[in-house]
């Protein structure tokens, strides 16, 4: 089953110029995929078309099999929650309960239900002693977590994350984890834009590449994150350990590359010690 595609999409702002360039891509439900790639690539863009926010200037996107031409925001965006970039594109609530019980309430959720499942939301996000409190009394970080606790509550088949390890200390980051695991479990789709390789390389496993409004390489997280021709060409560092491996091989020390974790290293290394 098909969560989302797009068929030879192109996207232009001002009719001209083309930020998305013959985007053919499907993502299938229950699927956890990263989009990485330098700031401009056409990443935030392509998925403002999974909610709705954007239409095809060419091509389609279909979202659990609905063609967004067709479709509103507001019936998309009960299918497909956005976690912004920036949390104050998103927060317009007077109180940080108010704001995550929004949507819940926009899409006619009973009383007992809302209030339980702001109780949990704020919980998870650890944000549940500012409940009373504006939003803008919140942290950057804080801030971004109540996005991810105002979309988790209504519970969307399809989660769209941009940069949500942003800003946020390693505990935090952890949580982050622990979200999409559960997420995962639930059997949601899951897509993450991020320039975190480390923590794409330890949580997701499919990766897409993209440049220049173009997907240049998409496919298993060892397939791509080893690849540092590929990596270079979107202008990502790559992760540590298979730029180790990555060294080790031009130096004749290492036949295999497509190392992605420390303990894959330890063994290449202990067998040397056997040789």
């Amino acid at each position: 089953m098909i969560a989302i595609e797009t068929n030879s999409l192109f996207f232009s702002y001002n009719g001209r110029d083309f930020v998305l360039k013959d985007i053919n891509l499907k993502i299938a439900k229950g699927e956890t995929i990263a989009i990485m790639g330098e700031n401009g690539a056409g990443k935030t863009t392509l998925v403002k078309h999974f909610n709705g926010l954007l239409k095809p200037t060419k091509g389609e996107v279909k979202v659990l099999g609905k063609n967004t031409k067709n479709e509103s925001v507001a019936s998309l965006s009960r299918h497909v929650g956005m976690i912004f970039q920036n949390p104050d594109h998103q927060l317009f609530g007077e109180t940080i309960e108010k704001e995550v019980e929004f949507a819940l309430r926009n899409f006619g959720f009973k009383e007992e239900i809302i209030e339980r499942r702001v109780k949990w939301a704020l919980e998870l996000m650890e944000l549940s002693e500012y409940r009373d409190k504006s939003p803008y009394t919140l942290s950057v970080g804080e801030r971004k977590r109540l996005t991810i606790a105002s979309v988790l509550a209504y519970d969307p088949d399809i989660v769209i994350m941009d940069e949500p390890t942003a800003g946020q200390d390693a505990i935090q980051k952890e949580k982050i984890s622990e979200i999409i695991s559960l997420l995962r479990h639930k059997g949601k789709t899951v897509i993450i834009v991020t320039h975190d390789v480390e923590f794409v390389v330890n949580r997701i496993d499919r990766v897409l590449l993209m440049a220049d409004g173009h997907i240049i390489a998409e496919g298993d997280k060892r397939d791509v994150l080893t690849n540092l021709e590929l990596l270079e060409k979107v202008r990502l560092l790559p992760p540590q350990i298979p730029h180790i491996a990555w060294l080790l091989k031009e130096e004749g020390l290492l036949n295999e590359h497509r190392v992605l974790y420390i303990d894959e290293l330890i063994k290449v290394i202990s067998s040397w010690k056997m040789s």
